[in-house]
């Protein structure tokens, strides 16, 4: 149930994506527009990891992840009403809401309810079912827009559906009584240990890397899908979007068991090599390549966040883990953010070319920095 209740919940965060061509079309919107609503949903995300990261140890998990389908709901409701960017961004930013309380809910009521002989591959299963949540979320939008009559509204109610029966079937569990900390809005980002330290910004910032990618794909992958292959509507880009988030999920249960270390570098290679592929795809219009920086920036993804996720939950015990996640996901979870922003005004300006190959070229270095980083690294 608890399973469930991440990948519902994590469903709706990217259920919007293909569809936003649509709301481009019928709004008149330009590429920042765009990016705007999608990043409206990261800092309700943002938000709740700042204010509300601890609330899983003051109120119990299960309690925090029916608040968070309570605001998917009210979210996805917004969105089916939604007739301007405004009230559709404000739909998103009540997802991402949810999305920050299920998140790192799920997270720590996976460490408590799984099966033992499951237990030391804890936060790998999380990253997993989170990333098939994402996954599903596009390509359920996708599909039932390309054939519906109102693609702007049908897509989002089997997920409302869905919500609102995870929430009721998460009365049904009792769990073991823990031992509650005083609840606090009270902003509270916990570093690990000081041997850690290092280490953990190369791993937070490894996702950084892995979440912006994802978001470039997501935001305006539907954009400019149309210019590199000759395939269109909301199904084709929804397709593409979920087949990245269905490769890193394959490819980390594959390899739930690598080495966190090689994990990581092996993530970041993949991650750089994908950029150079998009970048010659965007430059030349080769189809092929398109499709081989998807597949690239699928593995990359699933073993970016395999071995950071690996990395925080090694780095933790039980009474920090949830305000150490938090800071995980905070850093990680603003790229989605930033780059995103900029790739948008760069496309505004400049054109949707310069806004992806300066993306491509941005994150790349920052990948390679890491990279060389984590070699220099004297492991744990």
């Amino acid at each position: 149930m608890v399973s469930l209740a991440l990948c519902i919940g994590t469903i709706g965060t990217a259920l919007a994506s293909p569809l936003y061509p649509i709301y481009q079309q019928l709004w008149h919107l330009l590429p920042s527009h765009i990016t705007y609503i999608f990043v409206a949903y990261m800092f309700g995300c943002m938000t709740t990891l700042l204010f509300l990261g601890r609330i899983s140890n003051s109120i119990g998990f299960i309690r925090t992840l029916q608040i968070g389908l309570v605001f998917a709901v009210i979210g996805l409701i917004f969105s089916v009403f939604a007739d301007n960017t405004y009230m559709l961004g404000i739909g998103r930013f009540i997802i991402g809401i949810a999305s920050g309380l299920i998140s790192t809910s799920a997270m720590l009521g996976l460490i408590y309810t799984i099966p033992d002989s499951h237990k030391q591959h804890a936060a790998q299963l999380s990253s997993i079912i989170t990333v098939l949540g994402f996954g599903f979320g596009p390509f359920i939008g996708g599909s039932i827009a390309q054939f519906s009559d109102h693609p702007l509204v049908t897509p989002y109610l089997p997920v409302i559906v869905a919500a609102i029966f995870s929430l009721i079937s998460l009365f049904s569990i009792k769990t073991v009584t823990l031992e509650k900390q005083k609840f606090s809005i009270a902003p509270h980002l916990e570093l690990p240990d000081l041997q850690y330290k290092k280490l953990f910004y190369i791993a937070s910032f490894t996702a950084f890397c892995a979440f912006g990618s994802f978001s470039l794909f997501a935001s305006l992958a539907p954009s400019f899908i149309r210019d590199v292959i000759p395939w269109h509507g909301p199904m084709v880009s929804g397709s593409t979007i979920a087949s990245i988030l269905m490769i890193s999920a394959l490819i980390q249960f594959i390899c739930k068991s690598m080495p966190m270390h090689k994990t990581l570098n092996t993530g970041l290679f993949m991650l750089i090599l994908s950029y150079v592929l998009l970048s010659i795809c965007m430059i030349m219009h080769w189809s092929f390549f398109f499709f081989m920086s998807v597949v690239c920036v699928g593995i990359g993804h699933g073993l970016s966040l395999l071995g950071a996720f690996a990395f925080i939950h090694h780095m933790t015990k039980v009474e920090n883990r949830a305000a150490v996640v938090s800071t995980y996901l905070f850093l990680a979870y603003l790229g989605t953010i930033l780059p995103i922003i900029v790739v948008g005004y760069l496309s505004d300006h400049f054109g949707l070319m310069v806004g992806v190959l300066g993306f491509c070229v941005g994150v790349g270095l920052l990948c390679m920095y890491l990279l060389f980083s984590h070699f220099k690294l004297k492991t744990i």
